[in-house]
Parts: structure tokens; sequence; C-alpha cells
């Protein structure tokens, strides 16, 4: 019989869902790909511009970039969509975004993208700032949960419709600090 660790956050209790070594084969996996997209792009005076989405993309965007062995500077921002376990589909305004982005190479780093309304207001803002191109990576896409039609150029892994918390996914602000990713029971 298999033992299946389950943890509590806040009220709901949650199971295992990504083990480190999978976390770790899906970062070298998204690291390769973005250093072979960029290595004859990017330089010194034109590095790419990857922006964070905080909160949750902060452990994933950290140990994505110390993977990365091409020129970037990295940038964080914030929106909410989240109440609770489900999102509400509404975007609070884009705080953050302190970097002129106009003809640049730009990559949005996101922990996960569940509907895409949350990515698509963020990239009608960033267009009409002009940016050469932008790319989205995912740790997680709830493929099914997208309402919209929406290109993720980099996906660390397809998942069902779960909750999930960990590894800076989090349930009313907690959990976030998890090193693995747990789903709810």
């Amino acid at each position: 019989m298999e033992f299946i660790e389950t943890i509590k956050v806040n009220d709901k209790y949650f199971s295992q869902y990504i083990g480190k070594y999978e976390l770790n084969h899906i970062l070298e996996n998204l690291s390769s790909q973005i250093n072979n997209k960029y290595k004859d792009v990017v330089d010194n005076d034109h590095p790419l511009i990857i922006i964070g989405i905080l909160n949750g993309a902060f452990m994933f965007l950290s140990d994505l970039v110390k993977m990365l062995d091409i020129q970037c500077e990295i940038h964080f921002i914030k929106v909410s969509s989240y109440i609770g376990t489900d999102s509400s589909g509404k975007v609070t305004d884009i705080i953050g975004l302190n970097t002129d982005i106009s003809n640049k190479n730009v990559l949005i780093v996101e922990d996960i993208v569940d509907t895409g309304l949350t990515m698509l207001n963020i990239i009608k803002k960033f267009k009409s700032l002009n940016p050469k191109q932008i790319e989205i990576c995912t740790l997680l896409h709830k493929t099914e949960k997208t309402v919209n039609p929406l290109e993720l150029h980099y996906v660390g892994k397809e998942i069902k419709d779960k909750f999930v918390v960990g590894y800076g996914l989090d349930y009313n602000g907690q959990g976030r600090n998890i090193n693995c990713i747990y789903s709810i029971l």
C-alpha cells in the first residue's frame, strides 16, 4: 500500500500532487527551452525582460532563472483574481511595472494559468507598451478551465481542475512556503 502525504492548510486538507523531483524535471525542461530560444537573441545590451507575477510565481521564477544561462533582467508585478479556492474572474490593477519594455523581448512567468482572464488582461496592458515580443511561461496550466484562447509558450505541466497549494501557490495566503505542490482532497 502506497503512503500519500497529507497536509492541512487553513481549514482544508491536501495530498501531495507534484514532488520535488518532478518539479526539478519541469524546471530543467523549461529552462532548456528558454535558453535555446534566446541564446542568439539576447545579450548584455538587449537582455530578456522576465516579469514574474506575484505572489505565486516567486518560488518558480527564482528556481527557473537560476537555470538560465542567458542575459536577463528580472522584474515583478502584482495582480489578483482569486478569492479562497475560486478565481473571481476580476483582475485588480497591475502594480509594479517600473521598466520600459518597448522594443524588448518579454517573458511573463506565472505560477498557474486557470481561466486565462488574468493573463489576457496582463497581455493587453503589456501590448500597449510596444514590446518586441511577449511570451508566457507557466508552471501549471488548467487546460479545461481556460475560457479564452491564449498562447502559452512554455508550460511546465497541464493539470486537471484541482485546487493546488505549495511552491508559491496559496490558499487564503497560506501554504506558499511548502516545497512541493499539493492538491485539495
